[in-house]
């Protein structure tokens, strides 16, 4: 078949064509900003999943919303390489100029134009963040130097900014775990002045199902402020719609065998079925597409997730974590305690500890509960498994 029409889209973030198995999710976020412009309060929501869930498509389907709401979505990825002071006080300033345009302040926006240059300064003292902020900054506002205490007083002054112009505004941020607990206290107790104050701006993120461990330890009343949805694989007949609806757009057909082999391989989670729909649509001749190219497209499916998805993750590794990877894979892909890892690598807890902390705070892995870590890749026991031997110095 023609491989310009081909429908699939297995691209980090990209959305797919047919959205399945997560109207739940859109609607809640709906109702949640829909509470927050009549002056209700509501739980906002930080989605978790393993890689590959179609987290980062989820808060694209938020920014959509937010826009038919008439709300202010500011997206943004956290990075460790990312100073995250300087990151915010760009992201409130994009944030104030969409909420009005700066002919158009009312006494609100100024304020907030001035709390977000004193904050500005305060991360940056160049100046170099308050571009269009030609403002007197506002002093004994957000200029403590306490990232607790002022990203609160930036978003009042842009919470009540907001509420001047009858608009909202929602910063959608992804790869959340990777944020410093002062960090993630700081954005949390933001929220929590904005609810406080009734005022019409939030903030909806995504990250690794270690967050609301992260955010508990950040603040003890965070599970009152956010609801933690975890996403994970579709359900089959779900996975079966994601897989099959693309095609039928263009004319395409999956004989049921075809459908229920790809959701077999895929174990339904969203990323694996788009890379499988794209392998398959273009072995197929159409227009059924078949389970003999089902089959004759798992080989090609296998290495190109072996070749991009999962290497990429061991290309950040060293010898030793890939070891201890290795080791994890060879007991399964469910949660592994720790003392039973180390055993199949010969070796103490405390010998190992510093591994799985490493692996850890890279995102490789993740600790559902105590003494127990997990792959937060799905299926990456298996790619351990044909990756290396448990013995082998892994290839460079």
């Amino acid at each position: 078949m023609d491989r310009a029409t081909n429908p699939y889209t297995p691209n980090a973030g990209a959305p797919p064509r047919y959205l399945a198995g997560r109207r739940a999710e859109v609607e809640d976020f709906r109702v949640l900003l829909r509470r927050l412009s009549r002056g209700y309060t509501e739980q906002s929501v930080v989605v978790t999943g393993l890689r590959g869930v179609g987290k980062t498509v989820l808060l694209g389907q938020y920014q959509a919303v937010a826009a038919d709401e008439d709300w202010v979505a500011i997206d943004a990825e956290v990075s460790k390489n990312t100073p995250f002071g300087p990151q915010l006080a760009n992201l409130a300033r994009r944030a104030l100029l969409q909420v009005s345009p700066k002919a158009r302040w009312g006494s609100r926006a100024r304020i907030a134009a001035g709390v977000i240059k004193s904050f500005s300064l305060t991360v940056q003292p160049d100046g170099s963040l308050t571009g269009g902020l030609d403002v007197e900054a506002e002093h004994g506002r957000a200029d403590t130097g306490n990232l607790n205490d002022d990203l609160a007083d930036v978003f009042e002054a842009l919470g009540a900014a907001a509420r001047e112009r009858d608009r909202g505004v929602v910063f959608l941020f992804d790869e959340v775990q990777f944020l410093s607990k002062a960090e993630l206290e700081a954005l949390i107790g933001a929220v929590h002045r904005t609810v406080q104050r009734q005022l019409p701006v939030t903030f909806a993120g995504a990250g690794l199902p270690q967050l609301p461990g992260l955010a508990g330890d950040a603040k003890s009343y965070a599970e009152r402020l956010f609801k933690f949805p975890e996403i994970g694989p579709l359900p089959p007949e779900a996975a079966a719609e994601a897989l099959v609806e693309p095609a039928r757009a263009e004319g395409v057909t999956f004989a049921a065998a075809a459908v229920a082999d790809v959701v077999r391989y895929t174990d339904g989670y969203p990323y694996f079925i788009q890379e499988f729909g794209r392998a398959v649509w273009d072995v197929a001749e159409g227009p059924t597409i078949t389970a003999d190219d089902a089959r004759a497209a798992e080989a090609l499916v296998e290495a190109e997730l072996d070749s991009s998805f999962f290497r990429s993750r061991v290309q950040r590794s060293t010898p030793e974590e890939l070891r201890y990877m290795r080791a994890m894979a060879e007991l399964g892909a469910e949660a592994q305690k720790a003392s039973d890892v180390a055993e199949v690598l010969g070796k103490a807890s405390e010998q190992v500890a510093p591994l799985r902390a490493r692996l850890i705070s890279k995102g490789l892995l993740y600790t559902p509960r105590y003494g127990y870590a997990k792959f937060t890749v799905p299926q990456f026991d298996r790619f351990m498994n044909r990756y290396m031997a448990l013995d082998d110095v892994p290839p460079a």
